[in-house]
């Protein structure tokens, strides 16, 4: 993965967060934006790296502010499309314990039309490239959209570019088990590393270990598997590294947003820079286990 470009593939929303206070702060938040935003934390200074976000926002206020945030941020936005009379969806987050549950609006979200065209698809994925999407990226999208999509990535991991999927499995967000499956693994088939979640794959799959679902993707065809598995002892596979369990440090969480979003850009830009396996998963944890000690999705590093 010594690429120097990474693209997420998904949709950003606005994030409405309890302060502690009794009362909300607005924030954009996303699973695969908060991805991008750690990536472009872990890689900062230097700038021969680059980070970049596909999506769809609308022509309103807030789709201004979202995308005057991603500049801001230094994220690259060149391909992200704008769709008149859509918005950015909406979500709200509750605590209890340091584990979150969401409320959604997202009716009218514009990032539902992301993969609507599949030339600027071919645009956006050209090039030595890391591409990143989620199972929520898929679900938001209409069934021809989502092949669209995974078209367009099998295209570009032919001409080179590398594709990273994150199962992160939101059973609401589809119609049944039954198709969730189906397009979970129509996407894994197309992806070189895999990052899924124990917890959701035991549910969904019923997988007994991370083991079990770490050979699951192996079969379907990734050259790394990645098993998160919050506070527990991860397993990882790569080709040519082998396997190994490793668990990380004990920390108390505030809140578990973004917990596997950012272990993902930890993990991915170490990668970029030549870490082993080891120490990409420890990149990952230890920017993973910073971010759950404090609120809502995106924090100071």
């Amino acid at each position: 993965m010594k690429t120097k470009t990474l693209l997420t593939i998904g949709e950003c929303m606005v994030e409405m967060a309890p302060d502690g206070h009794g009362k909300y702060s607005m924030n954009f938040a996303g699973d695969t934006l908060n991805t991008a935003w750690y990536a472009k934390r872990c890689l900062a200074g230097l700038d021969d790296y680059a980070v970049g976000y596909h999506t769809a926002v609308g022509t309103d206020g807030i789709s201004d502010q979202m995308v005057d945030f991603f500049t801001a941020s230094g994220i690259d936005t060149t391909h992200i499309s704008r769709i008149p009379d859509r918005t950015a969806g909406l979500y709200t987050i509750q605590l209890a314990d340091g584990e979150r549950s969401f409320a959604y609006w997202r009716d009218n979200s514009a990032a539902k039309l992301l993969a609507s065209n599949s030339d600027a698809l071919d645009a956006a994925f050209t090039g030595d490239k890391i591409l990143l999407f989620s199972g929520i990226t898929l679900a938001i999208l209409s069934p021809e959209h989502r092949q669209n999509l995974i078209e367009a990535l099998s295209r570009a991991r032919a001409q080179g570019a590398q594709v990273v999927f994150d199962t992160n499995i939101r059973p609401r967000l589809w119609k049944t088990p039954v198709e969730t499956k189906e397009w979970l693994s129509k996407a894994a088939q197309i992806a070189d590393v895999m990052l899924p979640s124990f917890d959701e794959e035991e549910e969904m799959f019923g997988d007994a270990k991370p083991q079990d679902t770490a050979q699951r993707y192996r079969d379907l065809g990734a050259h790394t598997v990645i098993v998160k598995n919050g506070a527990h002892e991860m397993y990882a596979w790569s080709q040519g590294e082998g396997g190994m369990s490793i668990s990380p440090d004990p920390v108390t969480p505030v809140d578990s947003t973004a917990a596997g979003d950012s272990f993902n850009a930890g993990y991915i830009t170490a990668r970029m820079q030549g870490a082993d396996l080891e120490g990409a998963l420890r990149s990952g944890m230890t920017l993973s286990s910073q971010v759950v000690q404090h609120r809502g999705a995106l924090i100071a590093l």
